[in-house]
């Protein structure tokens, strides 16, 4: 991608902005995260658990791992939909520091190639590539389901769809605001996000899982949750992670 298409993709939001250069000694490699790695993971599962206030670890767990996928899916989502290629997002050419937030928390080796985005190229690179072998790296740490995960990867997938869309339509492009509508129904119509919800008009969604936000003090429901209310305190115990029929 040319840098005037790496602008453009960043002016969606910080989620989208990506940079470029050679990574200093507080980033990782996230193919080293996935290959076994996990202590920067854990450092920053333990910070998410200490600013939310989580007596429950697979809580702080799922809001973790929930943020680095937004993030994965935005830096690919966008320059698939408002230019037509899929930059190289390789795992040891993407780099990760959990102590930054968006969108310093990524760097990209310079040099990285683009091709073509189709919904195959997207699958394979940020289901296939990060978030299938992140959920492995997070369930390494702590205990949780895969069923909420992978509903939290639908989640980010739909988070960034509905960003894109509200982007191309304050900046009257149309065409952006379909095109990406279009590429997130596909994807999540594809046999790994099938069942983890449902998108609807305008870019909404509706998950059929929780990611346990509501069991952190304060913490209510997001606005794509599966339940209508929070659980009642008697209930928490045996609430459901998955929607059933």
């Amino acid at each position: 991608m040319t840098p005037e298409e790496w602008a453009e993709t960043s002016s969606v939001g910080g989620f989208f902005a990506l940079r470029t250069g050679h990574a200093t000694h507080s980033y990782v490699a996230l193919g080293s995260l996935y290959a076994g790695r996990t202590a920067p993971l854990t450092d920053r599962i333990d910070t998410v658990a200490a600013r939310l206030g989580a007596a429950e670890r697979r809580a702080a767990a799922s809001i973790a791992q929930l943020g680095l996928a937004a993030r994965l899916w935005s830096i690919a989502l966008g320059p698939a939909v408002l230019h037509g290629v899929l930059p190289d997002l390789a795992p040891d050419r993407l780099y990760w520091d959990g102590g930054r937030s968006s969108p310093d928390d990524l760097l990209l080796d310079p040099g990285a190639r683009s091709r073509q985005a189709t919904v195959e190229g997207l699958v394979e690179l940020v289901l296939d590539g990060h978030l299938a072998p992140l959920a492995d790296a997070v369930r390494r740490d702590t205990a949780v389901s895969h069923g909420l995960l992978r509903g939290n990867a639908g989640s980010a997938l739909a988070g960034a769809v509905r960003e894109l869309h509200a982007w191309a339509r304050k900046t009257n492009r149309p065409e952006v605001a379909e095109r990406a509508l279009a590429l997130g129904a596909e994807l999540l119509a594809h046999p790994q996000l099938a069942d983890t919800g449902t998108l609807l008009a305008g870019g909404a969604f509706r998950r059929g899982s929780c990611c346990l936000y509501y069991r952190c003090p304060g913490g209510g429901l997001c606005g794509d949750c599966v339940f209508e209310r929070p659980p009642q305190p008697s209930s928490r115990r045996t609430a459901p992670e998955r929607r059933h029929p």
